[in-house]
């Protein structure tokens, strides 16, 4: 018997100790995948073997816990996936870390300070080009721009019980209530996002018949022009006939310019609308599009990848969709440290996509996946691996004790 057989043991357990060393080092780092020693016997052309030789470590690449945090930034992800990171020179790596931070400039960061990639988005709204190149991802604090109003609808409830108006002998007049059946505001808002306080005004002529007119109050013109929408004509049954001569009940209505905003018109359609017998005319919904500019007030990242700034005008939106990574063979992965890997040619290229589609897994906002370090597991294969240290040293120790043996004898 030789030393090399031993030798090679206490080198085998040394790295087997490292590696389980290294495992509870990093039981409590968020994303981190337990590695395992591979080792394999050595022979030389003879049955009596040489030892043993690490061949490998293996990475568990299984899910660790899914921790839930008070941070809107933590995503983790669930099955396969990985994170896409760029450093600062480019180079792509990829992580299950998903402890995210802002920088001073915006940009979304890895715990390490690499840049986090995704789908930027493009257009009015602002939608996600997926299958683009991916690019690092910000949260910046721009405003969102006013957006005019292009259409509207109103859906009225008018009481075919109110009096006829005779507007030959009762010339419509706003401000005098006794010249119109009813009335309602309508809010709009222009290029600038100036508010448009429309006032729509509703006169019953004869039955089944109402005449539908307009007033711009934010118009500076004086005296501020009253525009005539037409005529609303009602089926004996209450449903909507037309207006004026145009079916479905769509009206156009003019908006001025407001401190340099561009002049526009909208579209308001009454479709739904009826005439019953009521206690008092009403409107049963309306809504309008468009909206003034507003501030962004919180960001959310949403369980498919997505980023979506709220805004103080209320309305919200697209920013971008962090991207997924997958490998045709994970195990081929190189470990950079800093809890991030690198493609080989043994994991192959990378395939990118979002959480929940493909063979991609799922991610959870407000999260993150803990180590799966199995510290129990650990602590055994800790003392078992200790024991092999010992028992090679013990090899070692034996041969040395024949070797003063047979030095002695000579």
């Amino acid at each position: 018997m030789g030393f090399a057989q031993g030798v090679s043991g206490l080198n085998a357990a040394s790295s087997n100790l490292d590696v389980i060393g290294n495992n509870i080092a990093n039981s409590e780092t968020s994303g981190f995948k337990a590695g395992t020693v591979s080792f394999a016997d050595i022979y030389a052309g003879s049955q009596v073997g040489l030892g043993v030789q690490v061949t490998g470590v293996t990475q568990d690449f299984s899910d660790g816990s899914v921790n839930s945090t008070d941070n809107g930034l933590n995503v983790a992800i669930s099955n396969s996936g990985f994170f896409r990171a760029v450093d600062a020179s480019g180079t792509v790596y990829y992580t299950r870390d998903g402890d995210f931070q802002l920088d001073d400039n915006r940009n979304l960061l890895t715990s390490t300070g690499m840049n986090v990639t995704g789908y930027p988005v493009s257009g009015t709204p602002p939608t996600v080009q997926q299958g683009a190149t991916p690019v690092n991802l910000s949260i910046p604090l721009t405003g969102m721009s006013a957006t005019a109003t292009t259409t509207a609808t109103m859906a009225l409830d008018l009481d075919s019980d109110s009096a006829d108006i005779d507007t030959t002998a009762t010339p419509f007049d706003a401000t005098d209530s006794s010249t119109y059946s009813f009335s309602e505001p309508l809010t709009t808002y222009d290029s600038l996002g100036n508010p448009h306080n429309i006032s729509l005004y509703f006169t019953k002529t004869a039955d089944n018949t109402w005449d539908v007119k307009a007033v711009d109050g934010s118009d500076p013109t004086t005296p501020t022009p009253v525009q005539d929408l037409g005529t609303l004509k009602f089926n004996t049954n209450g449903t909507l006939d037309t207006i004026t001569s145009t079916t479905g009940g769509i009206s156009t209505i003019n908006m001025a310019s407001v401190d340099g905003s561009a002049a526009a018109t909208f579209t308001l359609n009454f479709a739904g609308s009826q005439q019953q017998y009521n206690s008092a005319s009403s409107v049963s919904a309306q809504n309008a599009t468009g909206y003034p500019a507003g501030d962004l007030t919180k960001y959310t990242i949403n369980d498919d990848g997505t980023i979506t700034g709220t805004y103080s005008n209320g309305q919200s939106q697209l920013l971008g969709q962090i991207v997924l990574a997958n490998f045709a063979n994970p195990q081929g992965l190189t470990s950079d440290g800093n809890n991030v890997w690198s493609a080989t040619s043994s994991s192959g290229p990378a395939v990118l996509g979002t959480a929940g589609t493909g063979n991609f897994g799922t991610m959870t906002s407000g999260a993150l996946e803990g180590s799966n370090v199995n510290l129990s597991n650990e602590l055994v294969d800790l003392i078992v691996a200790q024991r092999d240290y010992q028992s090679n040293a013990q090899t070692i120790k034996a041969q040395d004790t024949i070797m003063q043996t047979l030095v002695s004898m000579s």
